[in-house]
């Protein structure tokens, strides 16, 4: 697939700290790229300094043939975790000035805008003011402003939140429909069974530095070790000398069992002894959610063939 973004070794500091350090990935057309990290990790510099509103100290970043001040920033749109959007203007007044803003035509804005107000349940609200709305309806709005102009690349800033699950589905389908036709999309959200559900790559940073680089397949499959879970009164110390077993949590009655990587399942299930007590048995892969937490939490308990991370 054709990169719409590249970012090459970029960094950036502030007062002499280190804030991102030699950050590189792409961002492909028609795909969802999800950057990720825990609070501080240095997204929001990484996501401000592609939309322009710092530059790096080092590195490039790269829209199609453009770089630096070249960037056309119409064919870009923008949800910030900030939320924008000015209260006493009306709903469609603030969407056409947005578009305006990206030198859009604005018949064609309207449109889209009417459409688009109709098929996130706006209806009717074009003449009120930003202020008279709940939160949820004020995402929409400003979602709807990032997306009027059709642009080429599109990054979305916690884009869930406030939304309830009705909504959230909504966005989810519209995410991955524009997608489909063909937008790029820089996603960051803390919501990782989202991300697991919605986005094809993902970049994790860490303190400033790439940890994790890959599909969503990719990373379940060198991360993401199988964990079983079994319901029934068993001694911690039994489970513990189970072969494959690198840990074993336990909460009353439930067990999860962390395992290896190099685990054959079909083979581990049948060398289960016959003493354990079962009531209930269940084997999946780690998910993204722990992951993360294991990233930001420095446990260090994932690993790709005996190494910690990429």
């Amino acid at each position: 697939m054709e990169n719409v973004l590249t970012v090459n070794q970029l960094g950036k500091s502030f007062k002499k700290k280190r804030i991102i350090q030699d950050i590189s990935f792409d961002v492909r057309k028609g795909e969802i790229m999800a950057i990720l990290g825990p609070n501080g990790a240095g997204k929001s510099t990484t996501i401000r300094n592609i939309m322009g509103i710092m530059y790096p100290d080092e590195g490039t970043i790269t829209f199609h043939n453009h770089i630096a001040n070249e960037i056309p920033r119409h064919k870009i749109g923008y949800l910030p975790e900030e939320r924008g959007l000015y209260k006493n203007v009306k709903v469609m007044d603030m969407i056409l000035y947005l578009a305006d803003l990206k030198d859009y035509p604005v018949k064609k804005a309207r449109e889209r805008a009417l459409a688009y107000l109709a098929k996130f349940d706006l209806e009717g609200k074009e003449k009120v003011s930003v202020e008279e709305l709940s939160k949820g309806m004020g995402q929409k709005v400003q979602f709807i402003a990032s997306i009027i102009h059709e642009p080429e690349l599109l990054i979305l800033d916690e884009p869930f939140s406030g939304l309830d699950p009705v909504s959230q589905e909504l966005f989810k389908r519209e995410i991955r429909e524009l997608a489909n036709n063909g937008t790029a999309i820089l996603l960051s959200s803390h919501q990782m069974n989202v991300v697991e559900q919605l986005c094809d790559r993902l970049f994790m940073i860490h303190r400033g530095q790439k940890v994790i680089y890959g599909t969503m397949e990719d990373v379940k499959n060198q991360y993401a070790n199988f964990k079983c879970r079994i319901r029934g009164k068993n001694d911690l110390s039994l489970l513990e000398k189970l072969s494959m077993v690198q840990r074993v949590e336990q909460s009353e009655d439930v067990s999860i069992l962390y395992l290896t990587q190099d685990v054959n399942i079909p083979t581990w299930l049948r060398q289960l002894p016959e003493s354990l007590h079962i009531q209930e048995l269940s084997i999946d892969r780690i998910s993204l959610h722990e992951i993360f937490i294991d990233v930001a939490t420095d446990n260090h308990l994932l690993q790709e063939s005996g190494d910690n991370y990429a």
